[in-house]
Order: structure tokens, then C-alpha cells, then sequence
């Protein structure tokens, strides 16, 4: 086998990977209303941007975003936890990351979802 198709492989597996990591949904985590009478033992963390998360807050929620997940998921009070995201992608690698680490994902809240049953809740 020459080193053109070893390189072929590598970089296709490499490509393949960030694609599923980052966009094939983390299946057995319901999309959910954030609970307002939620129990000590769940946490909300908040991984949206700081300004988008200080523009819409959501109570007693813990706020690093995304880029500062690894860094800080320590800081995180219980190993029961409930996502809320912007979008699918930052919701699929703090899921990913967080089930890695330990955690218990018990559900997630998409702020900028489009789905029927958010919508039909609004009007």
C-alpha cells in the first residue's frame, strides 16, 4: 500500500470523526422544557456564549460556554445534569464530553429551536 492511500485513510477517519462527534445526535437524551421545580440533585448548565446567556437567563443555572467545558466542568455541582444549548452542535459535544467525564444527562433545552412544540407552547 503506498503512503498516498495511508494518508487517503487517516485523513477520511480524522474528517469522519469531527463529523459524527460534532453533528449524529447523542441518541436517549430527550429534548425537555428547562423544570422550574427541579430538584437540588440536578444541575442546569448553561454552555451558551456569555452575552447570549446573560440576555436570556435561566435561573440557577451554571454558565460556561462551551469553549471553557473542558476546562471548568469541575465546577459543575452534581453529576446529574440538564443541558441548555443554542444549537445541536454545541448540545451534541457538551453531551459527549460531559458523558465522558461522568455525568448524567437527564435532558437538554435548544434556545433556538424551531420545533413544533415549542412553537405551539409560545402562542
Amino acid at each position: 500500500m503506498s503512503i498516498f492511500w495511508i494518508v487517503l485513510v487517516l485523513i477520511s477517519v480524522f474528517i469522519s470523526h469531527l463529523l459524527y462527534t460534532r453533528y449524529v445526535p447523542v441518541k436517549g437524551i430527550p429534548c425537555v422544557e428547562i423544570d422550574k421545580n427541579r430538584s437540588r440533585e440536578k444541575s442546569t448548565v448553561d454552555i451558551r456564549d456569555y452575552q447570549e446567556a446573560d440576555n436570556d437567563k435561566v435561573e440557577e443555572a451554571v454558565v460556561i460556554p462551551i469553549p471553557y467545558l473542558k476546562r471548568y466542568f469541575h465546577e459543575i455541582p452534581s453529576k446529574s445534569v440538564h443541558i441548555v444549548a443554542s444549537n445541536h452542535v454545541e448540545k451534541n459535544l457538551a453531551i459527549r464530553f460531559l458523558k465522558q467525564k461522568g455525568f448524567e444527562i437527564t435532558g437538554y433545552t435548544l434556545t433556538e429551536c424551531k420545533c413544533k412544540k415549542k412553537i405551539e407552547k409560545l402562542a
